[in-house]
């Protein structure tokens, strides 16, 4: 009996040890393609390299504003005693806009024409006194020359006629100063009276009928209100540093308007600043971007032009009889375009990866089996060699090539060397391009790929 059960243990065990290893070999097996012809092959999406013409795009976003807007300040202080215009209000050159009290400056008037008068009536008595001391000094001459009196009354009256000249020539003096005082108090005068300097649309008004408003005669005076140009506006974005070497004059854009979502309007740039805006300078959140206006060229805030304004000409509008109305202030989204090509062959973005070629040499060298002394592998690893290459579909084998890319949009990239059209590229997945594909791996396209 106790025979019997050792038997029945070692078979049993027997039978576990050959499990095991039918289990191990068929691991291993599978994994190297015994069983299936070869390595497994790697699910991909593929797609075809094909020519297009590809606008590069520079992204940004900003605020609509007018392209000309007028600031209005008072030259005089005062009380503010009629308000002509209200906000909204659509004026033109010459309009009253704002009345400031004038009767401290035409008390100044009052006051210096006082002065003038008794200024003239000074001059009149000065030219009075130096036509008498030139009488008597005449007359001195010729009793000094006739022996008759004696050089010191002579020179006495001589003095005394030229100190008179000299009053007389102060009060002419006088005049002219107290003339441009009244001047300029008149001027002043004039200034209590604000009128439009321009056509325009009322877009901001911060002073009400009865408020007093500082002139800018030593500081800025009180932003009364803008008048602004509201058929002529523009976008103002932030572009960064890395893209506004792309950016020029003239250049076409696409705008976007959180107001109008689905509408797409036309621009061009028309202004590209010199000077950058940084933000969080010496952190790691430093930001450094540039201005750029965009001047919306679809037709828009008819309703606010002037009837004489000559229509700007555009290629197309964003809708049949519509026309946006842009206020100071919108959201925009806008897409400059900066350069184009034509008939390239291009591929998507994301086919695009980057391999360390320097690395796949040391694997090569490790499996050659050669024995290159450690400190010079080391060395040969150090020195990182990456570049651009995608993979492409050969009968089912991956091959990775070396390519030289061009511009892109927002979804392909020129290829300017390294594939050709109708080559198949290898798009995704993004885990399998970025890591796992190598040269030669077995893929199977998981796709319906464009031929």
């Amino acid at each position: 009996m106790a025979k019997g059960k050792g038997a029945t243990k070692r078979l049993l065990k027997i039978l576990g040890i050959m499990i095991l290893v039918l289990a191990v070999v068929g691991i291993a097996g599978k994994s190297l393609g015994w069983f299936d012809g070869g390595p497994g092959e790697v699910p991909v999406e593929t797609e075809t390299a094909e020519l297009r013409t590809i606008t590069q795009i520079v992204s940004a976003s900003g605020r609509i504003q007018p392209e000309i807007e007028v600031i209005i300040r008072p030259d005089v202080s005062g009380e503010i005693i009629e308000l002509s215009v209200k906000e909204g209000d659509f004026v033109r050159e010459g309009d009253l806009l704002v009345r400031i009290k004038p009767d401290i400056y035409q008390a100044r008037i009052d006051e210096l024409n006082a002065s003038l008068l008794t200024q003239r009536a000074r001059m009149e008595q000065a030219r009075s006194a130096m036509l008498q001391s030139e009488v008597e000094f005449m007359k001195n001459k010729e009793l000094y020359d006739q022996g008759l009196i004696s050089e010191l009354d002579y020179l006495r009256s001589q003095n005394d006629y030229e100190a008179q000249k000299s009053n007389f020539k102060a009060a002419e003096f006088q005049i002219q100063s107290a003339e441009a005082q009244l001047r300029r108090a008149e001027e002043e005068l004039q200034q209590t009276v604000i009128r439009s300097p321009q056509d325009g649309t009322i877009t901001r008004l911060a002073v009400e009928q009865g408020e007093r408003v500082l002139g800018q005669a030593q500081t800025a005076g009180t932003e009364m209100m803008r008048i602004s140009r509201m058929e002529q506006m523009e976008v103002e974005v932030d572009v960064n540093e890395n893209d506004i070497v792309n950016v020029t004059l003239n250049d076409s854009t696409q705008i976007e308007v959180d107001a109008y979502p689905n509408r797409m309007f036309e621009g061009l740039v028309t202004e590209i600043a010199n000077s950058a805006e940084v933000t969080g300078a010496g952190s790691a959140n430093q930001v450094t971007n540039y201005k750029v206006k965009i001047r919306i060229t679809t037709p828009h805030n008819l309703d606010q032009a002037p009837e004489d304004m000559m229509v700007m000409n555009v290629s197309e509008t964003p809708g049949l009889n519509f026309v946006p109305n842009f206020k100071p202030g919108m959201s925009a989204t806008v897409d400059i375009q900066t350069n184009t090509v034509y008939d390239v062959v291009s591929i998507p973005i994301q086919a695009v990866t980057v391999r360390d070629f320097a690395a796949d040499s040391v694997e090569t060298d490790a499996a050659d089996g050669s024995e290159a002394d450690t400190d010079e592998q080391e060395g040969i690893g150090s020195r990182e060699d990456f570049r651009r290459v995608v993979f492409v579909n050969e009968e089912g084998t991956a091959r990775r090539k070396e390519v030289e890319t061009g511009i892109s949009d927002n979804s392909y990239i020129q290829v300017m060397s390294g594939l050709s059209a109708g080559d198949e590229v290898v798009t995704g997945s993004y885990r399998v391009l970025s890591r796992d594909l190598n040269d030669g791996d077995k893929i199977v396209a998981t796709n319906n790929n464009r031929n």
